[in-house]
């Protein structure tokens, strides 16, 4: 009991009010840490208007909701499709590329919360030591003579620098905000790879359609070419008919050509997308009408909830507005705290001694009192960058809707557009059948004839783009919603099947 007493009296902080101290301390520490500078972050409002400008026949829809967000493209129902998606995903080196720029970015968010921890180091070292005995003296009263010695050392170490007032907070805040941006465009960067196979996908298929439709003509011509000859032969014909059925075969003939290498090229660049060599990548031509799908399309806002890129730009603007508390942290002072503890001895017998014992406490405060402008130029630096993070947002926010829309207005046009491609091909048809009958009863001369099947061709080839661009305005009108579906519940729309006849 006296000696409790005696403890009390030498160190008062053990007594009674010692608890009430230490509480005391730890909220003033708890205060300061909380005091975390920088704006907290919010995402700016964006224009949006309440529904989409909706061009007929759209018409309320419900799209199936359990139908997986990822694999998009199903919706087309092509094996072949599915099996060059697959391949791109799993081969193409841009995307392989966008991987790893996450895992870099995810290392790099965990190194930064690893400052919010004390740094704890082992220490050990061992040294063996001759003084120089002609060394300059300390003191002249006394001879210099030669030391040969050791010396041992182990020691843990702590270090930890205290946040007080959120910088390296903001640092974590922003390193994670930029993981999530990574995290965003390697989906943004998926999307538009699998859209970029699909176009071209069906661009080769459309060009597939083409030079079905200018080879049947080619025949067609080569057989008129044959009827004409032995009219010629027979001397019904002119030399002039002959010549120009001759011409218009040679014309035609050109086309095809041209539209092979067109489809040569796309292959090529089908190939790379999905990792393959060119000269060892082949899709085997079938020409054919393209089904045109239904797409949901939900309510302007679902855009930004689907849209990689749209979430890509407002992790930007969140890591931005991180980075302005990082800047406004270096105003403040910098604290840091040291401890150390450990042996040392210059005999390995008595290393652990308790006389060999050493120890070490300390606080260490960095406090900038002249830099010249460099804070205050960072933070018009970091504040700078948060205003442009914001106006990219708002601009990729604009584009979204822009593409959303582009997507709806094209699809329903190109619907009216197919419709009248088929009346136009059936007309035509009808043209040319009068232009032989006429030809054949010697009413007309073969002028009309090559008029009425140069129209023809044309209306062909204009029926076969027509649907070749409704493929690809419903694959860009996919990518503008982000690749997926509106939740359940929400109001839709969706554009009816409209193949061209």
């Amino acid at each position: 009991m006296r000696r409790s007493a005696a403890r009390r009296a030498a160190f008062p902080g053990l007594g009674a009010g010692a608890p009430t101290r230490r509480l005391r301390c730890v909220a003033v520490v708890l205060v300061l840490a909380a005091c975390t500078v920088g704006p907290d972050y919010q995402r700016p409002a964006a224009e949006l208007p309440p529904t989409w400008t909706a061009v007929e026949p759209w018409q309320p829809a419900h799209p199936d909701d359990g139908a997986p967000r990822g694999a998009w493209w199903r919706i087309f129902a092509d094996p072949r499709l599915d099996d060059l998606e697959t391949a791109a995903v799993a081969r193409n080196p841009s995307l392989a590329v966008a991987g790893e720029r996450l895992v870099q970015a995810r290392a790099i968010a965990a190194a930064t919360a690893s400052a919010l921890w004390p740094q704890v180091n082992a220490n050990a070292g061992a040294t063996r030591s001759r003084n120089s005995a002609d060394r300059p003296l300390a003191n002249y009263a006394l001879p210099n003579s030669t030391t040969l010695q050791n010396d041992l050392v182990g020691s843990f170490s702590v270090r930890y620098e205290a946040d007080l007032f959120g910088g390296v907070h903001r640092q974590v805040e922003a390193a994670r905000a930029a993981a999530e941006q990574s995290q965003a465009d390697l989906e943004n960067a998926r999307l538009v790879l699998e859209a970029e196979v699909a176009a071209d996908y069906f661009t080769l298929r459309e060009l597939d359609a083409e030079i079905d439709i200018v080879g049947q003509n080619i025949d067609q011509q080569r057989r008129a070419l044959d009827f004409v000859r032995n009219r010629h032969d027979m001397g019904v014909a002119s030399g002039l008919d002959l010549a120009q059925a001759q011409a218009q075969l040679d014309t035609t003939a050109t086309q095809i050509d041209l539209l092979r290498v067109q489809r040569a090229q796309t292959e090529h660049a089908l190939a790379t997308l999905v990792g393959a060599p060119a000269p060892a990548f082949a899709i085997v031509p079938a020409a054919g009408e393209l089904r045109v799908p239904p797409v949901p399309v939900g309510v302007p806002s679902d855009v930004l909830q689907r849209r990689p890129d749209v979430a890509s730009a407002e992790r930007a603007m969140a890591a931005a507005n991180a980075r302005i508390g990082v800047a406004r942290a270096a105003y403040f002072p910098s604290i840091a705290l040291g401890a150390t503890v450990g042996v040392e001895s210059n005999r390995l017998a008595d290393l652990f001694r308790a006389a060999s014992s050493l120890w070490s406490i300390g606080l260490a405060a960095t406090q900038a009192l002249f830099e010249g402008g460099r804070l205050d130029a960072n933070l018009d630096f970091a504040r700078a960058d948060y205003r442009v993070a914001v106006s990219g947002y708002r601009e990729t926010v604009l584009t979204a809707m822009q593409e959303v829309q582009d997507g709806m207005s094209g699809t329903a046009y190109l619907g009216r557009a197919a419709t009248e491609a088929g009346a136009a091909v059936r007309s035509a048809r009808r043209v040319v059948d009068v232009a032989n009958d006429r030809y054949a009863g010697g009413l007309a001369n073969y002028l009309d004839v090559i008029t009425a099947e140069q129209a023809l061709l044309a209306n062909q080839r204009q029926q076969a783009q027509i649907n070749g661009q409704q493929m690809l305005v419903t694959v860009y009108l996919v990518k503008a919603l982000g690749g997926g579906w509106a939740p359940a519940g929400a109001p839709l729309a969706q554009a009816p099947s409209t193949g061209a006849p």
